[in-house]
């Protein structure tokens, strides 16, 4: 049986980790970019060599990890800034994904990927056999991101700029969850989802050499 692979993305504050973790807890392996970047880039990460080497020491914050408000002052603001953060954090995140998903092989139902950038960094949509999409108007975007500690307006609005537009995202699309309504009203439609990811878990063809 090949192992089912689900890329779990959408924009910012969209809503992508709750979704996550309502599957988490109906038994899907979660694998999260996120999370394997702040690692990456916490104090001690394999990735803070390069930063350091590639930024210089402003990059560093006290605890020796990145600094996380100067690098997005710059990544958002000067786009070879971000190319070069990219080049250096995706690799190793597709990288350590790639372990946790083998780790995971023999007990997994199925393995969802949660990738903010799936579908701008490219090199993700050949890893996953279907792309699940949660989607939301860009002024929920804005109003949601608005409410996380230290982002100003004008941070928010170049995050979303930077990101792919909705109708990319959407046009990547194998599923789509319209993440409105409150969690209670979203749960059933997950739990659909599941039902429909565990169908498929047993017909999944293997993705090749990845």
């Amino acid at each position: 049986m090949g192992h089912l692979r689900i890329g779990l993305t959408g924009g910012i504050g969209s809503g992508k980790s709750t979704v996550a973790a309502v599957l988490q807890s109906l038994g899907a392996t979660i694998i999260d970019a996120d999370v394997i970047a702040r690692e990456l880039t916490g104090p001690g990460g394999a990735a803070m060599s390069a930063l350091r080497q590639e930024f210089g020491p402003s990059a560093i914050g006290a605890d020796g990890g990145l600094d996380r408000a100067w690098m997005r002052a710059h990544a958002f603001s000067d786009p070879e800034a971000r190319k070069r953060l990219e080049a250096i954090v995706h690799p190793q995140v597709r990288g350590e994904s790639e372990r946790q998903a083998s780790a995971h092989a023999a007990s997994a139902q199925y393995v969802v990927f949660v990738i903010p950038l799936l579908v701008e960094a490219g090199g993700w949509q050949h890893r996953v056999h279907r792309v699940l999409v949660i989607d939301c108007s860009e002024h929920t975007q804005f109003a949601r991101v608005l409410q996380r500690p230290g982002i100003a307006a004008a941070t928010a609005r170049a995050i979303l700029v930077v990101q792919s537009s909705r109708a990319a995202r959407l046009a990547a699309a194998d599923d789509v969850l319209f993440n409105e309504a409150p969690l209670d009203v979203l749960e059933p439609r997950i739990a659909q989802l599941h039902a429909l990811y565990r169908q498929l878990a047993g017909m999944a063809a293997p993705l090749g050499s990845l």
